[in-house]
């Protein structure tokens, strides 16, 4: 993998862990993820007009907007769902977990990409790292009754998250090679904000829209752009680098998570996080070399 791509994901790595500690701050998490959607569409508005205006988008692109917006839409429904049922530390490593060992078989699969032995080592470390940060205290939990766990409907959803990371990875990187990654960023923002309107709306009401405004206006505009800044790097990476590279290096920003959680949040730094961290960075390198 080049130095400009690994730099790329990297940087998406501290946007998405930096929006992700305002998310963690809001009132109502759904609310805050969808209205950070709807505020990009209207602040990048104009981008989005003038690259349709002067680029405009070759016919297979638009069905790539329209499939990513809809993976979009049901990865923030599984997301939200398994954290409806489960807690944190026991869905998202295997939201975050389970992409990264999908994306290189259906790179190899679908996309005609290599991977040597040196990356999938990369990646194992990077997976293994994960689940250290989030289930080094729970494995006896987990160990005690795996039946009962793997019953729960949280972990149902998170594995569907996990998936629909996946495959939007490989989708997106096919999208980018016929629209340019900032409007495909913008029309994916888009898509995905009309398709979470009606769930939104039924779900928590104009009121509750109302409140998470008025008290993270500011955080939600902050967020926004972080957002898109996150994705566009990894879009932009997607262009000149394999996915089968790029999905796995994204998972260095839940080291960023973890040293912005202890010094912003005060978060307790656990033996499980910094032993964790240490191998995710070693996968992430391990992958960036490779």
């Amino acid at each position: 993998m080049t130095w400009l791509p690994f730099l790329l994901v990297l940087l998406s790595g501290l946007a998405h862990a930096s929006w992700n500690i305002l998310l963690k701050r809001s009132s109502n998490q759904e609310i805050f993820v969808w209205l950070l959607q709807v505020s990009m569409t209207i602040l990048a508005a104009p981008l989005g007009i003038i690259l349709i205006v002067a680029q405009g988008i070759e016919y297979p692109g638009w069905w790539f907007v329209l499939g990513t917006s809809i993976i979009h839409v049901l990865y923030f429904l599984f997301l939200s769902r398994s954290y409806m049922h489960a807690d944190l530390s026991l869905v998202y490593p295997l939201a975050r977990g389970i992409a990264p060992l999908l994306v290189p078989i259906l790179g190899v699969a679908f996309l005609n990409e290599e991977v040597t032995m040196i990356t999938v080592l990369g990646i194992m470390t990077i997976v293994g790292g994960i689940f250290i940060v989030y289930w080094l205290g729970r494995v006896s939990y987990i160990a005690s009754d795996p039946v009962a766990f793997f019953k729960n409907r949280g972990i149902h959803y998170a594995m569907l998250t996990g998936c629909a990371i996946a495959g939007y990875s490989v989708w997106d990187k096919l999208g980018v090679q016929y629209v340019n990654p900032l409007l495909y960023m913008y029309l994916l923002a888009l898509g995905t904000a009309i398709g979470l309107t009606p769930y939104m709306l039924f779900k928590h009401g104009l009121v509750s829209v109302r409140k998470e405004l008025k008290i993270n206006l500011l955080e939600i505009i902050i967020a926004s752009g972080l957002t898109f800044a996150a994705y566009t790097t990894v879009l932009s990476a997607l262009q000149i680098s394999q996915a089968s590279y790029v999905s796995p290096i994204r998972e260095i920003g839940i080291v960023f998570s973890v040293i912005l959680g202890a010094t912003l949040l005060k978060e307790p730094l656990s033996r499980g996080r910094i032993a964790g961290s240490i191998f995710i960075v070693a996968g992430v390198f391990t992958v960036g070399i490779s």
